[in-house]
Order: structure tokens, then sequence, then C-alpha cells
């Protein structure tokens, strides 16, 4: 069974800038595409980004030129670079499978953008 194992989450002043990290185990990871989603209070888990095993990408409209995803098949390991960060970005942010979101969910990195 795949694990996933958020990290890198934070407090940051608006403009600021994180870098999530996804570290999977098992051999899968490099035969599927992979996502971060977040998930804000109160509202539903949606997609930020995914990635395809050829590198192909695909952004949420609302981070499209500020947040960029990465992914090291050989470190089973998923990225997401988030810059010119927004309290709105403020959310628990996960990692899975996309777009089918078929592994069982990690515990998240909460991620605060406030002054």
């Amino acid at each position: 069974q795949v694990q996933l194992v958020e990290s890198g989450g934070g407090l940051v002043q608006p403009g600021g800038s994180l870098t999530l990290s996804c570290a999977t185990s098992g051999t899968i990871f490099s035969i599927n595409a992979m996502g971060w989603y977040r998930q804000a209070p109160g509202k539903l888990r949606v997609l930020v980004a995914g990635i395809t095993t050829t590198g192909r990408t695909n952004y949420a409209d609302s981070v499209k030129g500020r947040f960029t995803i990465s992914r090291d098949n050989a470190k089973n390991t998923l990225y997401l670079q988030m810059n010119n960060l927004k309290p709105e970005d403020t959310a628990v942010y996960y990692c899975n499978e996309y777009p089918g979101r078929s592994f069982s969910w990690g515990r998240g990195t909460q991620v605060t953008v406030s002054s």
C-alpha cells in the first residue's frame, strides 16, 4: 500500500514562498500521475496542480504563474514550489494520485498565509 507523507508547510507572510514535499513509499510512484490538492476550512478538497509521468503539468487557475509542481522519480518524491503566496492559499495541502486520488490520504501539511 502506498503511503504519502507531506511536509514543508508553515506560516508565511503574503508574498512569501514555500516548497512542499510529498514522500511516497512503494515503487509505483514512477508510473502514476501525481497531484497536489488543498482543503481550506469549511471547503471541499480541490486540485491545485497535477503532473504526469512524462512531466506534463496542469494547474488550477488560481495558482497559475505562482506555483510549480515537479517530481523526482528516483526519490519517489513530489514537490510544490509556491511563490507570491496569498491569504487565500491558506489550507491543508495533500498529495495523491492525479486525477483519480486513488491512494489513501496522508495527514497533509498546513500552509498559513498571514501577516
